[in-house]
């Protein structure tokens, strides 16, 4: 059964303010003395910088699950980003998605999954291929 990966656009009408805290958030022990200022954040403006070129995908499958991508994870994803060495990416190949870490020594391109139980992918001339968009974010349930 093939996995296709669901696109999503922003709808970014009006802005989606969400309570934010500039108190950094320690993972020991609290203090009792900091300040606790609440402000607005607007998700939008935060994870979007480039609104004609970003999309929102749903994860399907475990081969990046070594990076922290997980099944059911929602990328967001910039098409207007240049992609380089090392960067995730949502790739077109040969007729279907895939996300993978890109690896690129001059003319040669490698798809590396982050789980040892997937193979890497070296494309070559044969391959239908391009890189489709960079990932700029992870928005995982926990």
């Amino acid at each position: 059964m093939k996995k296709i990966i669901t696109l999503y656009t922003p709808k970014q009408e009006k802005e989606l303010l969400v309570l934010y805290t500039e108190s950094l958030i320690k993972a020991g022990f609290p203090s009792p003395a900091e300040d606790h200022t609440d402000l607005k954040l607007d998700l939008n403006k935060e994870l979007i910088k480039n609104p004609s070129a970003t999309f929102f995908a749903r994860v399907s499958g475990e081969s990046m699950i070594g990076d922290g991508v997980g099944d059911g994870d929602i990328l967001v994803v910039d098409r207007s980003v240049e992609p380089a060495d090392g960067q995730i990416a949502v790739c077109f190949l040969d007729g279907e998605f895939t996300l993978k870490r890109i690896r690129i020594n001059g003319k040669t391109i490698i798809l590396v999954p982050a789980n040892p139980s997937y193979k890497q992918i070296e494309v070559t001339a044969d391959n239908d291929f391009s890189i489709w968009g960079v990932v700029r974010y992870i928005i995982k349930k926990v």
